[in-house]
């Protein structure tokens, strides 16, 4: 990197605007989408894809509800033309869906265009040339008047051909390629001089493309130039204005956002936010950024799933795992203390039963985009009880008590540390098996029966059979119910004394095959208190085994 003073970049020029209006705005209506995957996305694959791939990708692409989609450069190669040609043949295209086309301002590229599109029932020819004074100077050495003149035939070129193609309804759009870096004055000039020719209507629109082929500027100096270029052309009403953002700088989103604030009606963008360099705008996260705002994008999400394996497998590429709405981890906390209050604000959400996602650190509600919650709290070393209880209740219906939450939560945080890697779900429950269930030492529970107490209409008896230390005997108590007989049966044995202070119980499952949980926590003379929780198609029998269970911690430890 150059040391200061920096001379070999200098910042990009801001727009005079200071009456500028989009700072107030907000988006209260979906744009038209235009899908750029088959053509922009394709184009800067290593591996293209196949035509079955693109005819996989536009199927999908079409269910998700785009209604116009770039399928191709058909003058670029014979497959571009062929798979074209195979939507059109095959009748593959939805009566509302026009398929678009792009072409350069070259008589034989839209001759060869026009060829592509025959018998399509909708068809937007894509025209383009650059603009910006780089292009000019150094790739093709011209000027102004000849910059114009290129896009002036290839629209009178197009003009002529219509005829070619009566039974295809075809509109016109055109991008002053390298817009983001072209003398604002210039790009209007540019599009006027394409509108003269092609004299568009308020019911049959131009699309003017504005793209920031290469972003260059902070999104507020691109929304200046798209409200500029708005309040500047003629004839407003009779054209289109479209985004074509890309994502140099990482803000293709914001971009995008602020432009549409700024006037612009219609998006062009890819899924996952694939293209040249850093890429097209994504377009999944920009249309789901405006349903978190209560505003429907107009396209279908529900089941992003899908949308991410289609798109991974046609493209070779991979949706990265912090990539938004989509990505593996993006609904995943770590943070015990994310954990807890996500936990929480779910427990809120299903208490309360109000209709308004209100839950914290999750601006959206996975399942409506068909994610589940078993990737929402992962556990690892850094996660805390909330993590833990809430993987126990959503994932094996386990409700554990509030300070068993903190216990277990210890428990598992151990785990991680001395494992040093995350813990899934089923780690997490072979863990609170191995300290609660699994324990027989130094006592077990073998038989027990409860009895009618004498003359206490409120009291029973218990006899049981248990194993302390191998050894097998019986023992008998008296107590207002089966726990606190059995409690002061076996307070009668030489074993360590301890108070109960808590229990609860609930079901596993529902119906015939349901069984109880219980939880009980003890204290012993030290005051150290531990669970123990056990599990039984009986009650009575799963409320004992908590009481052993807890029973042999408060030995153990």
């Amino acid at each position: 990197m150059q040391k200061p003073p920096i001379t070999k970049y200098t910042p990009f020029s801001t727009i005079e605007l200071p009456d500028r209006r989009w700072p107030s705005r907000t988006i209260d209506r979906a744009p038209a989408w235009c899908s750029v995957d088959l053509r922009d996305g394709n184009q800067a694959l290593a591996i293209p894809m196949s035509i079955e791939e693109k005819l996989e990708m536009f199927q999908m692409l079409t269910e998700i509800g785009f209604k116009e989609i770039e399928v191709g450069f058909p003058a670029a190669s014979s497959i571009e033309y062929d798979f074209i040609r195979r939507l059109i043949d095959e009748k593959r295209i939805p009566d509302d869906v026009a398929i678009q086309v792009l072409t350069q301002a070259r008589e034989d590229l839209i001759r060869r265009s026009f060829d592509a599109i025959r018998g399509a029932p909708h068809a937007i020819v894509h025209l383009y040339n650059s603009t910006s004074p780089v292009q000019r100077r150094v790739v093709f050495g011209l000027e102004k008047p000849d910059i114009v003149g290129i896009a002036v035939r290839g629209v009178e070129l197009i003009r002529e051909l219509l005829p070619t193609v009566p039974e295809t309804d075809v509109t016109l759009q055109y991008s002053p390629e390298s817009f983001s870096t072209t003398e604002m004055d210039f790009a209007l000039e540019i599009c006027e001089a394409v509108v003269d020719v092609w004299q568009p209507t308020r019911e049959k629109p131009i699309i003017l493309n504005l793209p920031a082929t290469v972003e260059v500027c902070t999104p507020n100096v691109h929304a200046d130039q798209i409200e500029w270029f708005c309040r500047n052309l003629r004839e407003r009403a009779t054209a289109i204005i479209s985004l074509h953002t890309h994502n140099d700088r990482g803000t293709g989103i914001a971009a995008s956002e602020l432009g549409l604030m700024a006037g612009a009606d219609r998006v062009e963008g890819t899924l996952f936010g694939n293209g040249e360099r850093t890429g097209n705008v994504d377009i999944v996260t920009l249309a789901l950024n405006m349903y978190t705002q209560g505003v429907h994008p107009g396209l279908d999400f529900s089941d992003i799933n899908r949308v991410r394996e289609v798109y991974e497998r046609c493209t070779k590429m991979e949706v990265g795992p912090r990539e938004p709405y989509a990505g593996e981890l993006v609904f995943t906390a770590f943070s015990g203390s994310h954990q807890d209050a996500i936990n929480k604000g779910l427990a809120a959400m299903g208490e309360s039963g109000q209709e308004r996602w209100d839950v914290p650190y999750l601006p959206i509600d996975p399942k409506d985009i068909g994610r589940n919650y078993r990737a929402i709290i992962r556990i690892n070393s850094q996660s805390g009880k909330g993590g833990v209880a809430y993987v126990m209740e959503k994932e094996f219906g386990f409700q554990l008590p509030k300070e068993m939450r903190k216990e277990l939560g210890r428990i598992i945080n151990d785990l991680a540390d001395r494992t040093g890697k995350e813990l899934t779900p089923e780690d997490v429950y072979e863990a609170f098996e191995e300290e609660y269930l699994k324990p027989e030492e130094p006592i077990k529970l073998e038989t027990f029966k409860v009895t009618p107490g004498n003359g206490d209409p409120d009291g029973v008896t218990c006899l049981a059979t248990i194993r302390i230390d191998g050894t097998q005997q019986e023992i008998r108590g008296s107590g207002n119910g089966p726990i606190a007989a059995f409690f002061h049966a076996l307070e009668n044995e030489d074993l360590e004394k301890a108070e109960l202070v808590s229990y609860a119980e609930h079901s596993l499952g529902e119906g015939a095959d349901s069984r109880a949980i219980s939880y009980i926590q003890l204290k012993r003379p030290d005051g150290r208190a531990f669970f123990g929780a056990g599990i039984d198609p009986n009650i009575e029998r799963a409320s004992l085994k908590a009481l052993v269970s807890a029973l042999n911690r408060c030995l153990k430890y």
